[in-house]
Order: C-alpha cells, then sequence, then structure tokens
C-alpha cells in the first residue's frame, strides 16, 4: 500500500507516535554504531532520523513506494541513500546490510512473506531483521477508539484487527516463515498527549491510511456522526492515550 499523501499529513496523523517507537525498535534490533541499516518501508523518515543520529547518514539506506515520502526523506535527511521502490523488491545487494527495520510496515506489504524475505536477503548472514505493528488485535493500537465508534455505528465495518501482524505473536510467525532464526518478540509501548478533541480529530481527516480512507469517503453526515461518536468514547481533554506495538526480531 502506498501512502499517497503530503508528508506532514503522516507526521500530524501517525507521526507523534512514530518518533517514540523509532528508538525502542532500534533499540530491540541492537543497532549500534559501526552498522549499516536499511529502513523499510521508511515513510517520510520518523525512523530514519533515529538511524541517522545513531549512525551518521552515510551508514542508513532508505526505501518506500511513495514517491512524496521518497522526496521528504531526501530532503529531510541529506546524505541517505532513499530509494523509491516496494518492501518486496528492495533495490539492494544480497547481503548489504547489518540490519533491516520496518516500522508500522508489515501490514501494508502487498505480500508480507515477500517483503520479509527481501528483508534478510539485503541482510548478511548473522545480521539481524526486525519489525513492529501496532496491537490491533489486542485494543491497544492508537486507532482503538476510532475503530469501536466505527464498528458502533456500522459493525460490518472492516477494521484494522486482522492485518498481518496486528495481532500477538503473528510478526514472529511470519519471521518463522520466511527461514529467520533466533526469532525474539516483545512489545513496545508509547504515550501521547492531546490537548483538545480536535487535536485528535482533525488528522483523520487527512487521508493517511485505513482510517483516514474511511473518513473520506464517508458523506458529511456520517462523517459528523462517526466524530462525535469517537468524542464520547475519549476521556476529556486535555487527555493522554497509551499504545502498544508488537515487535519481532531474527537472524538472517
Amino acid at each position: 500500500m502506498s501512502f499517497a499523501v503530503a508528508p506532514d499529513a503522516y507526521d500530524r496523523f501517525m507521526g507523534r507516535y512514530s518518533v517514540q517507537l523509532a528508538p525502542q525498535l532500534s533499540d530491540f534490533a541492537g543497532v549500534q554504531s559501526g552498522q549499516r541499516v536499511v529502513d523499510v518501508g521508511s515513510g517520510p523518515g520518523a525512523l530514519t532520523e533515529e538511524l541517522v543520529a545513531r549512525l551518521g547518514p552515510d551508514a542508513v539506506s532508505a526505501a518506500d513506494p511513495s514517491e512524496s515520502f521518497v522526496l521528504a526523506a531526501r530532503e529531510r535527511y541529506p546524505g541517505v541513500d532513499v530509494r523509491q521502490a516496494p518492501a518486496e523488491a528492495l533495490p539492494f545487494r544480497d547481503d548489504e546490510f547489518d540490519a533491516a527495520l520496518a516500522q508500522l510496515v508489515v501490514p501494508f506489504m502487498a505480500d508480507p512473506l515477500a517483503g520479509l524475505r527481501e528483508m534478510a536477503r539485503v541482510t548478511r548472514r548473522g545480521g539481524v531483521v526486525a519489525a513492529c505493528v501496532w496491537d490491533h488485535a489486542g485494543g491497544r493500537s492508537p486507532l482503538t477508539i476510532f475503530w469501536k465508534a466505527v464498528r458502533e455505528l456500522r459493525p460490518n465495518a472492516r477494521d484494522e484487527s486482522v492485518l498481518p501482524g496486528a495481532r500477538e505473536g503473528h510478526l514472529a510467525e511470519l519471521f518463522n516463515e520466511v527461514g529467520l532464526s533466533q526469532i525474539s518478540d516483545t512489545a513496545l509501548g508509547v504515550q501521547v498527549g492531546y490537548a483538545s478533541f480536535e487535536d485528535w480529530w482533525e488528522p483523520y481527516t487527512l487521508g493517511v491510511g485505513p482510517a483516514g480512507a474511511y473518513v473520506r469517503g464517508l458523506d458529511a453526515d456520517a462523517r459528523n456522526a462517526l466524530k462525535w461518536r469517537c468524542r464520547a468514547l475519549l476521556p476529556d481533554p486535555p487527555f493522554t492515550l497509551d499504545a502498544r506495538a508488537w515487535a519481532a526480531r531474527g537472524v538472517a
């Protein structure tokens, strides 16, 4: 899935969560000075920024299928080798990196197994492949309240709980299927504060991801009904939301 939205729209919708996940995923993958690492499905660069801070731009590469995200990442992180490509067809050599990371990307790969195999291919023998996905199935994602409101209004609506990696243990299962070894998994947690309900709601109107596409597809009355159902489910502002992501790592 290519996110055909402006980079700042993604930043406002998911970026405030992504920047908190990036150091945790990097720690879990064992990213350290002297390595060369690729950020797969980099978006506008939340994880890329963390990798550059740890390794320097010359040691970091990135790939994303969205042209707007690739252009933004190139502008934001000069010196990083940013390529426009899907996870299933990474434009890098075999064994090129010490680690390949994918943050919040596996559910949106056209073929997650093919994408993870590509991550393993470009990682040297003994290197690390790592990824994380929001806990949609367990009700601990940043989007849980949104999709709860959607289902209350339209019980047959398809949410993100069925996406690959969105339930506990599924990422590790996928890693096992593609032949990675020494697989381990864990949970990563973040907290994001909101000054007002509008601060929370407005990013959903920007068309980012499945949730944004859902809102964009509603007529005015249905959108207003969803908005106020969400408001009823949220705490009074200001409020803080906790979210959890499942992470897995394996050795190539």
